[in-house]
């Protein structure tokens, strides 16, 4: 008996080798290749190095505190009211439009012959795309604003699925209500009372959203700057050279974006404690600010951008022939939907490798939460968050690494490992709240009435948490979807998706093209979160 005492309590042991195992030996070949002197002389040698580590700083730094000052108005503003539900409804919607397909958006937006300009053309009298770098512009500032648009909605999300735990939001307002009692605003309220103790918990979250500024790829090459790049896009080309050399150069300028990262974040914490002394002498000083009588109303805009940018994408996939300065095309066509539905490939690729990364997910984070202590959460925190805060090129050089000792570069097995390994963990953040906020005495009734554990498991548990496991699943198909460098570089280029062609399109300037595979890319996510909002909903009863 105490032999299988013994095992349960090491059955923990087991989930959490396979869900750390491939990312950790990823992580290692991707820090020994970057571990080269002579590449960090070539490296430090080359004079792309300053504008390029100056741009990727400077659009990192921007994007993340832009996003946070946002999702702390937004959370403060609407929290607590009836709009609230609506705004965490919706922040699904926008997290499951890929980063691919709201920069290819953004950019039709923006472009000097974009809708933008031809809306400004119509009381300017332009005749011709204004001569103004609107995007790839030469300080990041269209790349700020996607990352921006893309990371305030995770940030929301994330203090959403704070103030959810354990009653934290009846807390939180029985807090401001007794601070109003006191003569302090809501808005003061949320100020000195919440923030101090809800912003410490989202450490990880900005540190994962500062992390994707200064190493992001996929956005940076539709938006970025060109004439040079950021160091991540330099990084991920002097990756794909076939110069050896360059290969070890591109791991050395990956191992300097996580470098800069870790600073940032320590530098982060330095402020934060420096700091203190003088936030706490002005949240206790007794003063009580008006709030302002019209807030801006930032959820709202953050909506509005994202049905513009979806409402471009859809204009730009049927539009045949358009003059600058015309607002509509002179003829209409179906051409790029008809090229990319008869991609047939692309899309069951893309639509196979997401069922398979997502359920492979799942499976991990729910033998995770069934194994492993509760208390075992905060110290694992650091390894479930490693794909979100370790640059993109540096990872995804060590699983290409993986893939070649293991046989699978260049295969759809390869594409897969890679894919979960980003998909799980987002999963397990997913679905952890709700899982370990299940009442255990629902599993003690049931095993007292001589359920076993498998039959309570599958009758019980999971039904009664299908909305969060549905949702969980749909968190993972979205990530596998969105990914690019993963499946480009594991998969050696050999098979194409969605996201992908998207890119290549992009790049190549087919504007109908590019937009009608984002918008396939983003129905994928949008299909597998309406299904689990189907399945969350509550089944009637005959």
């Amino acid at each position: 008996m105490s032999a299988l005492r013994r095992a349960r309590r090491q059955a923990w042991l087991i989930p959490a080798t396979i869900f750390c195992a491939p990312l950790a030996a990823a992580l290692w070949f991707g820090i020994s290749d970057s571990i080269d002197l002579t590449a960090w002389r070539q490296l430090l040698a080359d004079t792309q190095l300053p504008a390029a580590l100056r741009l990727s700083l400077q659009t990192g730094i921007a994007s993340t505190l832009i996003a946070a000052l946002l999702a702390v108005a937004i959370v403060t503003q609407a929290h607590g009211s009836p709009r609230w539900h609506r705004l965490t409804a919706s922040v699904g919607g926008m997290l499951a439009l890929p980063h691919v397909a709201l920069a290819i958006g953004l950019a039709l937006l923006l472009m000097p012959s974009g809708a933008i300009a031809r809306a400004i053309a119509m009381f300017t009298g332009w005749m011709s795309p204004p001569d103004i770098a609107t995007i790839q512009d030469p300080n990041g500032i269209a790349l700020v604003l996607a990352l921006v648009l893309k990371e305030t909605p995770f940030l929301v999300w994330n203090a959403a699925a704070q103030l959810q735990r354990e009653g934290q939001g009846d807390e939180i307002e029985k807090q401001l209500r007794i601070a109003a009692t006191m003569g302090y605003s809501r808005r003061s309220g949320w100020m000195r009372i919440v923030w101090p103790q809800l912003l410490p918990r989202l450490a990880l979250p900005l540190l994962a959203v500062w992390a994707y500024g200064v190493t992001v790829v996929d956005m940076a090459l539709v938006l970025g700057p060109t004439h040079p790049p950021t160091l991540a896009v330099l990084a991920w080309r002097w990756l794909l050279d076939a110069d050896e050399a360059m290969n070890r150069q591109g791991a050395a300028a990956a191992l300097m974006l996580s470098l800069c990262v870790a600073i940032g974040a320590c530098l982060a914490v330095a402020v934060r404690k420096l700091g203190r002394p003088a936030l706490m002498s002005r949240w206790t000083r007794g003063d009580r600010p008006a709030s302002p009588s019209h807030p801006w109303p930032w959820h709202a805009f953050m909506r509005a951008a994202y049905l513009a940018i979806v409402a471009m994408l859809l204009f730009i996939s049927v539009a045949g022939v358009w003059t600058f300065p015309a607002w509509w095309p002179a003829r209409w066509s179906a051409q790029a939907w008809l090229t990319a539905l008869a991609s047939a490939g692309t899309w069951s690729t893309t639509l196979g490798l997401a069922l398979a990364s997502a359920t492979t997910g799942l499976v991990l984070a729910v033998a995770w939460l069934e194994t492993t202590p509760a208390s075992w959460d905060a110290r694992a925190a650091p390894f479930v968050f490693a794909p979100m805060l370790v640059p993109g090129v540096l990872l995804v050089g060590g699983l290409y690494e993986l893939a070649l000792r293991t046989g699978s570069d260049g295969s759809l097995a390869g594409i897969w490992l890679a894919h979960s390994v980003y998909a799980a963990p987002y999963v397990l953040v997913a679905l952890a709240p709700a899982y370990r906020g299940f009442d255990p005495r629902i599993e003690l009734t049931a095993r007292a009435l001589g359920k076993p554990r498998p039959v309570m498991l599958w009758r019980v548990k999971w039904p009664m948490l299908r909305a969060p496991i549905a949702a969980a699943f749909a968190v993972g198909f979205a990530v596998s979807v969105a990914q690019y460098l993963s499946t480009q570089f594991v998969g050696a280029g050999r098979h194409a998706s969605l996201t992908t062609e998207a890119l290549t399109l992009a790049s190549g300037g087919q504007r109908s093209l590019s937009a009608t595979f984002a918008l396939l890319q983003a129905a994928l996510p949008a299909l597998m979160f309406l299904a689990a909002h189907a399945v969350a909903r509550p089944r009637s009863k005959a």
